[in-house]
């Protein structure tokens, strides 16, 4: 299944899940309103802001678009990924990082705990410095 259909599939069946606000109380109160875009009473519409909170109940992810613009729903799929994985290993995913791609381990991990965490290996990258902090692993 290519990305943007399993981005629609995963939105679709609730797998991450969504609050509305139809009176608009909490946009109000946030000021998450776009003063520039208004509906046809002139209410100004609530801006494409979506967060993600983490169980411990603080935001860690926000995005931020004018009423203008759709989200894109392969990237909020693909955030949400990540974040599991970045709360759940000590890793970070590069830049243009896709479900399924490998993750980097972080630099504060040494390599003895990379053995023990990544037990099915991890690829350690040739690097000019001959430091070796820059490691890939799948998940």
């Amino acid at each position: 299944m290519d990305q943007r259909r399993r981005g629609l599939r995963v939105w679709m069946q609730g797998e991450i899940p969504m609050v509305a606000d139809h009176n608009r109380e909490v946009i109000r109160q946030l000021n998450m309103v776009d003063l520039n875009q208004k509906d046809a009473d002139g209410v100004e519409l609530p801006s494409r802001s979506l967060h993600v909170i983490g169980p411990d109940k603080t935001i860690k992810l926000s995005f931020l678009y004018p009423a203008a613009t759709g989200r894109n729903v392969d990237e909020v799929a693909r955030a949400v990924e990540f974040l599991q994985k970045t709360a759940n290993f000590k890793v970070a995913t590069p830049v243009n990082w896709k479900p399924g791609e490998p993750v980097v381990i972080s630099p504060s991990v040494s390599s003895e705990e990379a053995k023990v965490m990544f037990s099915q290996g991890y690829n350690t990258v040739d690097l000019p410095s001959k430091q070796q902090y820059l490691r890939f692993a799948n998940l």
